[in-house]
C-alpha cells in the first residue's frame, strides 16, 4: 500500500484501490494480530461500540489496541467488504484522508465501520477507526427484506391485526421483557429498535397522549436541532417537514410514530412500586394505569424521562418570602396572554431561559432576562446550514450516524475541529454576537473553546442555540440584566451591585436535578446509588452511564437529543437482546 499521495491524481480509481487493500489488510489484521504496523497509525483513536468490547469504548495507545486485537482472534472476522453503498472518497482538508466505509461479519453479527486513512511513513494507516455492531447473529431486526408479511395467524387461532394489537397492548398473554418508563422521543426510540428484534416491550407514561411533554409546553417552543438530524428510527420526517419543528407538530410525529411502529404504551400511568431480585435477576414492577394496579414481571427496566430529570432545581433566594409576585420554575411556565403588559424577569440564559424570555415578549409582557453566569451563544441558522453538511437532504442518515461516531471525543483532532467550527459560525454570526455583547451579554465559548457540542457533552446545557431570541436582546424588546441575585423584594430583585430589577412575575430557568433523582423517586435509593454517575465523559471521552450498563444490574438510562438518541438507543437495544438471548458479549482482558 504504497501508492503516493497527489491530490490532482488521486482519482476515484486509485483511491477505491488504496481502501480496498487497506481492508483487506485489516480484515487479516483482525484474523491473526499481526502486521498492525503497517495499517494503523501510531498515533490511532479506535471507537468500537460493542463489536470487539462489548461496550462503548474509545481506544488510544498501544496497549489497548492490542487488547483489542487479541478479542478480535476469538471473533473469526469473515466477508469483510467495502460498503457497497457509499464509495470510498479522498477527503482533501489538511494533509488528506481517504474515508472508507466497510461492513464484516464476526461470530458475534454484523459490523459495520468506518476509518479514516493518512499517508503516512509510506502506507496508508488509520488515524481514527470505528467498529460497530449492527446486528447480532441470528437475531436479526425484521426489517428490509426481513420485514414480517402482514398474514400471521396466532397458532392454532384465526386472530387478526386489530385483534393482535389489542392483545399486545394490554399484555394479554405475558409481561413484557423490557419495561421502559416514559414514552418521549427517546422511549419511543428504543422501543423502535427492540420491537423490530423482537423484544416485548411496554412504555409506560403519565401524560393523558404519547406527545404531551412537548404540547403542553409554551407556545413559542420549537426544536432547537434541525430536521436533517432529528429523525427517528425507521421513520424520517416526510421531505417537506420544517427546519425546525414547532412544539405541537412534534408532538403529534411522536403519537403518530408510536402507532405506525406499533409500539405499545400506557398512558395515564406510573409506576408505583418496584422491586428487583438479584438471585432472579428479574424486576416486579407494579404500574397505575389510569386507576387500576397491575403486577409486571420484566427482565429489564429503562429509565428514559430525560436526563435532566424530573426535579425542578429551583433557588432558593434570601426574600423570598417578601416577594409578592407569581415565582415559578420553568417547568410550571405556560403562555398566557393575562400577563400582558406585566414585568416578567426570567432567571437563566440557557435555551429554556431564552425562549421563555421570547414567548413573554410575544405575549406582550416586560422582560428582563437575568444572566447569572457566561453562555455559549450560536444561531440555529449557522448550526443547521453547517450540519447539513453530515446531515442534509441527500445523506443517508445511518451513514452520517456512522461518520458522526466515527470520531473519538478525546481525540485531540475531534475538539481542534470543534474550536475551529466554533470560530467560523462566530464569524457567520458576528453582527449577532457583537450586538449582544453591546447589551452587556456576556459570551462564553466552552471547554477548550470547544463550544455547543463540547457544553452539551459535558455539562447539558450553558448555551443557548439562538432561534428568535438574540435580536430581540439586540435591540432592546428583551431587557438583559447581569450579575448574581442578592435577594427578592415585595416587586422585584435585587442584584449583588445594587441593581434593581422590578417584577411582577419570576420564572427560574435554572433546570433540573438530574435523571437519578428521578430514578429515586421512581425506582428507590437502592437502585439510584447503585448508579455511575450520569453524563459527562469518561476518561475515553464516552458519556458515562447513558445506553451503556448503569451500575445497576439490568437497569438502563436512556436519552440525550434526537440524534444521539437515534443512534444509541440501537446498541442499547442489542446489549439487551443479547441478554434475552443468552449471548455473552465479548470483553477486554
Amino acid at each position: 500500500m504504497t501508492t503516493q499521495l497527489d491530490h490532482p491524481t488521486l482519482d476515484a480509481d486509485a483511491v477505491a484501490e488504496v481502501a480496498q487493500q487497506w481492508l483487506s489488510g485489516f480484515a487479516e489484521l483482525l484474523r491473526t494480530a499481526s502486521g498492525g504496523e503497517s495499517l494503523l497509525h501510531q498515533n490511532l483513536w479506535w471507537r468500537d461500540l460493542l463489536a470487539f468490547t462489548g461496550d462503548l469504548r474509545s481506544l488510544h495507545g498501544r496497549d489497548k489496541v492490542d487488547r483489542l486485537l487479541a478479542v478480535a482472534l476469538t471473533q473469526h472476522v469473515r466477508g469483510e467488504q467495502v460498503d457497497p453503498t457509499s464509495p470510498p472518497v479522498f477527503v482533501p482538508v489538511g494533509e488528506g484522508a481517504i474515508r472508507l466505509l466497510f461492513r464484516f461479519d464476526t461470530q458475534l453479527g454484523h459490523v459495520r465501520g468506518v476509518a479514516s486513512l493518512v499517508f503516512d511513513r509510506g502506507n496508508w494507516r488509520a488515524r481514527n477507526l470505528l467498529t460497530a455492531l449492527d446486528s447480532l447473529a441470528g437475531h436479526e431486526s425484521a426489517i428490509g427484506d426481513s420485514r414480517p408479511q402482514g398474514t400471521e395467524m396466532p397458532e392454532g387461532r384465526i386472530e387478526y391485526w386489530s385483534a393482535r394489537r389489542e392483545r399486545e397492548l394490554d399484555c394479554r398473554d405475558r409481561d413484557p421483557e423490557v419495561l421502559v418508563i416514559g414514552a418521549g422521543h427517546s422511549g419511543l426510540a428504543l422501543a423502535a429498535h427492540l420491537g423490530a428484534l423482537g423484544v416485548r416491550t411496554l412504555l409506560v407514561d403519565r401524560a393523558e397522549r404519547v406527545g404531551d411533554n412537548w404540547r403542553g409546553r409554551y407556545d413559542s417552543l420549537v426544536l432547537h436541532d434541525a430536521v436533517w438530524s432529528n429523525h427517528l428510527p425507521l421513520m424520517p420526517f416526510p421531505p417537506n417537514w420544517p427546519v425546525f419543528t414547532p412544539k405541537d407538530k412534534m408532538g403529534d410525529w411522536l403519537e403518530l410514530y408510536s402507532r405506525a411502529m406499533e409500539l405499545n404504551v400506557w398512558t395515564r400511568s406510573e409506576v408505583v412500586e418496584t422491586t428487583f431480585d438479584p438471585d432472579d435477576r428479574r424486576w416486579t414492577v407494579v404500574v397505575d394505569r389510569d386507576g387500576t394496579r397491575r403486577t409486571l414481571r420484566s427482565w429489564h427496566v429503562v429509565l428514559a424521562t430525560g436526563l435532566s430529570g424530573t426535579e425542578p432545581m429551583m433557588p432558593d433566594f434570601e426574600g423570598t418570602e417578601d416577594f409578592t409576585g407569581e415565582l415559578l420554575h420553568s417547568s410550571d411556565y405556560r403562555t398566557d396572554r393575562a400577563r400582558r403588559g406585566t414585568r416578567t424577569v426570567v432567571i437563566g440564559t440557557g435555551n429554556s431561559g431564552h425562549d421563555i424570555a421570547q414567548d413573554l415578549h410575544e405575549s406582550g409582557a416586560r422582560v428582563t432576562l437575568v444572566q447569572r453566569g457566561p453562555t455559549h451563544v450560536a444561531s440555529g441558522r449557522a448550526l443547521s446550514e453547517r450540519g447539513r453538511f453530515r446531515y442534509g437532504e441527500h445523506t443517508e442518515t445511518d451513514v452520517a450516524d456512522l461518520l458522526d461516531a466515527a470520531v473519538a471525543r478525546r481525540d485531540p483532532q475531534f475538539v481542534d475541529g470543534l474550536r475551529r467550527g466554533v470560530g467560523l459560525l462566530a464569524e457567520e454570526d458576528r453582527d449577532l454576537l457583537d450586538g449582544l455583547t453591546a447589551r452587556g451579554f456576556v459570551h462564553n465559548s466552552g471547554p477548550d473553546g470547544a463550544g455547543v457540542m463540547m457544553l452539551f457533552l459535558t455539562r447539558n446545557g450553558g448555551y443557548y442555540i439562538d432561534v428568535g431570541a438574540s435580536p430581540m436582546i439586540v435591540d432592546g424588546r428583551i431587557g438583559l440584566a447581569s450579575g448574581a441575585i442578592s435577594r427578592l423584594v415585595s416587586d422585584g430583585l435585587i442584584l449583588a451591585d445594587g441593581t434593581y430589577v422590578p417584577a411582577d412575575t419570576i420564572v427560574c430557568a435554572t433546570g433540573f436535578r438530574g435523571i437519578l433523582e428521578t430514578a429515586r423517586n421512581i425506582l428507590g435509593d437502592d437502585v439510584a446509588d447503585a448508579c455511575t454517575p450520569v453524563w459527562g465523559l469518561d476518561d475515553e471521552g464516552e458519556l458515562r452511564s447513558v445506553w451503556r450498563r448503569s451500575g445497576h444490574d439490568r437497569f438502563w438510562l436512556n436519552g440525550g437529543n434526537f440524534m444521539l438518541v437515534r443512534n444509541y438507543s440501537k446498541y442499547l437495544a442489542l446489549q439487551i437482546k443479547a441478554d434475552l438471548a443468552g449471548i455473552e458479549l465479548p470483553g477486554l482482558c
